[in-house]
């Protein structure tokens, strides 16, 4: 049994600066996936609710309490928000493993601060956004940027509150009022923001955070005539169904959706350095990561050789308690995407693949959800373990001949997320990185992000990009303006 270091509380809804009960009085329950265990009762919003934050972020907006706001005041109310979250780090991040089951070590060091650089990287950055002017035959056209509205911004359960504040501190920055809505496994950490808000002084009714089910509050949110901008991360299933609703009332949406990318490891490459690299790449977050290098393609010269290696390094990943500093990897959120990774590595068997090490529940840590990091080898392509997103700490492994059936096997998806090869050929690894089909391409590396390039996936993986000017011109309005001189 883990014992909490922290005082979890309760969540309400934020809705115009208060916490407060659901219309209803309806409650959910978030479980702490290391133990199977109520962490925390939620209040559930329904269709009233969600409906009700939407017209205050309206409200909101209209007034231009934020939107009429200079740049500056904005830019100094988010830095703010991006000291106080460094001022709880400790005490967010142990929230964020409570809920999500991830290790310490990863929300401490990485996800909370990652979050407070979100804030302030999008605060800043607004102060230098620039509008373009032009002057030709008399005339003068320049382009005048404007926030686009209620912004809805639906986060995954996976890397909850950076996530969220990657996608809320943009919206804010650029002048909008928000509407979000974490996901019912993993609602806690959100809610804190809306505490940090009220600390820093944001205007009320700028900032709405509400849990509830996607089915009602999902839907609204992604339908309601005043929303404006749709910012979604998710499965892509879901992904389709967000577009289809927002259609209706023409919103512009960003969907960043689900992967299977491949990395790929050849023959020159510095073989520890891609063991490392690639280990990362698949079992950080349990695997519960849209970017996962999930699909490893080994070259066949060093196939066997790099094989060994994997597995051996597999075998010594420490899977335990998240609250632990030395666990590597923790539990998997939930009882049923527990059952749902393992029936893919029964999958796999039957389909022909090999089993090289994991592939069953980790005994002795009591209830929770934890799982062995997985390999399965002499994998074809075509299998169902090679071509669906499992979304947990199993790595697929398929060998190649050369550099085109690499590239051919690493474009045979219906995702395009991400990709990754290891590689001293400099020129080798320019032409893959330009021919695999992918928003995002690291060579030598995995998951380094400036937050200044675009982000975002291609087919299954979604529409649109965001980070730096991209955010900013998906959350404006851009209006020419053209005068006589």
């Amino acid at each position: 049994m883990i014992t909490s270091p922290i005082d979890v509380k309760d969540a309400k809804l934020f809705i115009g600066g208060e916490f407060v009960d659901s219309v209803s009085q309806a409650t959910f329950d978030t479980i702490n996936p290391a133990t199977n265990k109520k962490l925390a009762s939620v209040a559930m919003a329904n269709e009233a609710d969600t409906i009700r934050a939407i017209e205050v972020a309206q409200r909101t907006f209209d007034s231009g309490v934020w939107s009429n706001m200079t740049v500056e005041k904005r830019a100094e109310i988010l830095c703010r928000m991006s000291d106080l979250i460094m001022l709880r780090l400790d005490e967010i991040a142990v929230l964020e493993t409570l809920d999500v089951g991830k290790p310490i070590k990863e929300s401490r060091g990485f996800d909370i601060p990652r979050a407070a650089s979100n804030m302030r990287f999008f605060a800043e950055m607004a102060l230098y956004h620039h509008a373009e002017s032009y002057e030709k035959q008399g005339m003068m056209s320049y382009t005048k940027y404007a926030p686009a509205g209620v912004t809805s911004i639906i986060i995954p359960w996976n890397l909850p509150f950076m996530q969220m504040t990657w996608k809320v501190s943009a919206a804010l920055a650029a002048g909008n009022t928000v509407v979000v809505k974490p996901a019912s496994y993993t609602p806690l950490s959100a809610f804190i923001l809306g505490e940090i808000a009220n600390d820093a002084g944001l205007p009320p009714g700028v900032l709405n955070i509400i849990a509830g089910p996607g089915s009602t509050v999902g839907t609204v949110m992604a339908s309601h005539p005043n929303v404006r901008r749709i910012s979604f991360v998710g499965e892509s299933g879901t992904g389709k169904t967000v577009m289809r609703n927002a259609s209706e009332s023409l919103i512009p949406v960003s969907l960043e959706l689900g992967g299977k990318s491949a990395n790929i490891i050849f023959e020159d490459a510095d073989l520890d350095e891609a063991l490392k690299g690639s280990l990362d790449a698949i079992y950080r977050n349990q695997g519960q990561i849209c970017l996962a290098g999930s699909r490893m393609l080994i070259h066949e010269s060093v196939y066997e050789e790099f094989l060994g290696k994997l597995i051996t390094a597999v075998n010594q990943i420490k899977v335990g308690l998240p609250l632990h500093e030395e666990t590597d990897m923790g539990s998997l959120v939930s009882q049923s995407h527990l059952e749902s990774v393992h029936s893919y590595v029964d999958i796999g068997l039957a389909e022909g693949a090999k089993l090289g090490c994991g592939g069953e529940r980790v005994k002795g840590l009591g209830e929770g959800n934890f799982y062995k990091p997985t390999v399965l080898y002499d994998v074809d392509n075509q299998m169902r373990v090679a071509q669906e997103e499992i979304f947990g700490p199993v790595l697929v492994v398929i060998p190649f001949k050369t550099e085109e059936e690499a590239i051919r096997i690493a474009n045979d998806s219906i995702y395009g997320l991400a990709g990754v090869v290891w590689t001293n050929d400099l020129r080798r690894a320019h032409r893959v990185a330009a021919q695999v089909n992918s928003g995002l391409f690291w060579i030598n590396c995995w998951y380094f992000r400036d937050l200044r390039t675009p982000f975002g996936g291609s087919k299954a993986s979604g529409i649109g990009r965001e980070g730096g000017r991209h955010s900013f011109d998906f959350y404006t309005e851009a209006k020419s303006i053209t005068m006589k001189l």
